[in-house]
C-alpha cells in the first residue's frame, strides 16, 4: 500500500483505513502475551493460533487493509530492529573455533535441507524456508526469508506451516534438550553452545539455558545471537541466487537483491557492535522488535485457514523434524571434537 509523501489528506485516509486492522492485530498480540505469561506457552505460537481463530477478519470488512499492513510492513520493521541485539564484542569472547562451529551449523543445515527436500517431495522454496528457519532463528527467520521468495498461491500457507512447526519444535527442544545436556554431562560452556546452536527461537533458548545454570544461559543466548546475525548474509546470498536462477516468479515481480529491512538490520547490528547505541535505547528497540513480530505473526494468522496449513502434509513435518535433528547432531558432534 503506497502512501503519498506530499498529500497529508491521503496519508490520513490511509491511516484511518489501516487503523482497525492494526488495532485488531495488536489486541491479539497482547492477548497472546498475557496467556503466555500465565500458561507458560510461547507467545509467538499463541499469537499465530489466535490469529487463525479469527481469520475471517482478514478476508473482508474494515480490518483487511490494516491486517495486510501488519503482516507485511510491521513484520519487516520488527526483523530490522532485531539488529540491535547483535554485539560483535561479546561474540568474540566465545573464541574462533566455537564461532566457526555455530556458523558452519547454519550453513550446513541450510545445505542439508535443500539437498534432502526433494526426497520429501518439496521444491526449493519450501525447503529454503524450513531450513533457514531451523538454522537461524525460527519464526523470525521464516518471515524474513519468506519476504524475498517469489510469491505464488501457496506462499502464505507455507509460511504459516513453517512458523507453527518451528515454534512447536522449539518448545519441545526447550524441555528435552536440557535433559540431553545433563545426561551427556556437558560443561556449562558446552551446554550453552549446544542449546544456543540448536534451539530455533530466542525465547526458548533463554528458557532452556537458564534452567541449567546462569553461565549456560548466558552462553546459550550469546550463541543464539551469532545465528541471528547470520540472517542478513543468508538473505543476501539467497536473494542473489534467486535473481540469478529464478527471475520469472509467478506474480511477475523479481525479488529484491537486499530488502530494506535487512539493510536496517545490518545498520543497527553495526551500530550496536560499535557501542554507538545507548543501552536503554537498545532495550527499547529490542522490546519493540519483539512486539512488532508478535503483532505481525498474529496478522499473518488472520490471513490463513488452518485447513490449508494442515494440507501441507506429513512429509513437510518430517522434513522439519529431520532438519532439526541434523543441526542438533552437527553441533553436538562439533562440541565433542573441539573438547
Amino acid at each position: 500500500m503506497k502512501i503519498s509523501a506530499f498529500n497529508p489528506s491521503e496519508i490520513q485516509d490511509q491511516i484511518r483505513a489501516m487503523f482497525p486492522g492494526v488495532a485488531i492485530a495488536v489486541i491479539v498480540a497482547v492477548t497472546a502475551q498475557f496467556l503466555s505469561e500465565h500458561y507458560a506457552t510461547p507467545a509467538m505460537l499463541l499469537a499465530l493460533l489466535l490469529g487463525i481463530a479469527v481469520n475471517f477478519l482478514g478476508e473482508e470488512g474494515k480490518t483487511v487493509a490494516g491486517i495486510g499492513f501488519s503482516a507485511r510492513s510491521l513484520l519487516r520493521l520488527g526483523v530490522a530492529l532485531l539488529g540491535v541485539r547483535i554485539s560483535a564484542t561479546l561474540m568474540a569472547g566465545l573464541g574462533a573455533p566455537l564461532i566457526a562451529l555455530v556458523i558452519a551449523g547454519v550453513i550446513f543445515t541450510i545445505g542439508f535441507g535443500l539437498l534432502v527436500g526433494r526426497f520429501f517431495g518439496h521444491k526449493w522454496r519450501f525447503t529454503l524456508l524450513t531450513a533457514g528457519s531451523v538454522a537461524i532463528c525460527g519464526a523470525s527467520a521464516a518471515m524474513a526469508i519468506s519476504a524475498i521468495l517469489p510469491k505464488d498461491e501457496r506462499s502464505e500457507e507455507r509460511l504459516i506451516f513453517t512458523v507453527l512447526g518451528v515454534t512447536v519444535l522449539s518448545t519441545i527442544a526447550m524441555i528435552t534438550y536440557p535433559v540431553v545436556v545433563t545426561t551427556l554431562e556437558l560443561s556449562d560452556l558446552q551446554g550453552g553452545v549446544f542449546l544456543g546452536g540448536t534451539i530455533h527461537d530466542v525465547a526458548q533458548v533463554v528458557g532452556a539455558g537458564f534452567s541449567i545454570s546462569e553461565q549456560t544461559g548466558d552462553t546459550a543466548t550469546l550463541v543464539k545471537l551469532i545465528r541471528v546475525a547470520m540472517l542478513a548474509p543468508v538473505v543476501l546470498i539467497a536473494s542473489l541466487l534467486i535473481r540469478r536462477f529464478d527471475d520469472t516468479p509467478i506474480d511477475g515481480k523479481r525479488p529484491p537483491i537486499l530488502p530494506g529491512f535487512v539493510i536496517g538490520f545490518l545498520i543497527l547490528a553495526i551500530l550496536s557492535s560499535f557501542g554507538v547505541i545507548p543501552e536503554f535505547i537498545k532495550d527499547f528497540l529490542s522490546q519493540a522488535s519483539r512486539w512488532l513480530l508478535l503483532t505481525a505473526i498474529a496478522a499473518v494468522g488472520m490471513k490463513t485457514h488452518l485447513k490449508q496449513v494442515l494440507s501441507v502434509g506429513g512429509a513437510a513435518i518430517a522434513l522439519l523434524v529431520t532438519e532439526t535433528l541434523f543441526i542438533a547432531g552437527f553441533i553436538l558432534v562439533g562440541i565433542r571434537m573441539l573438547s
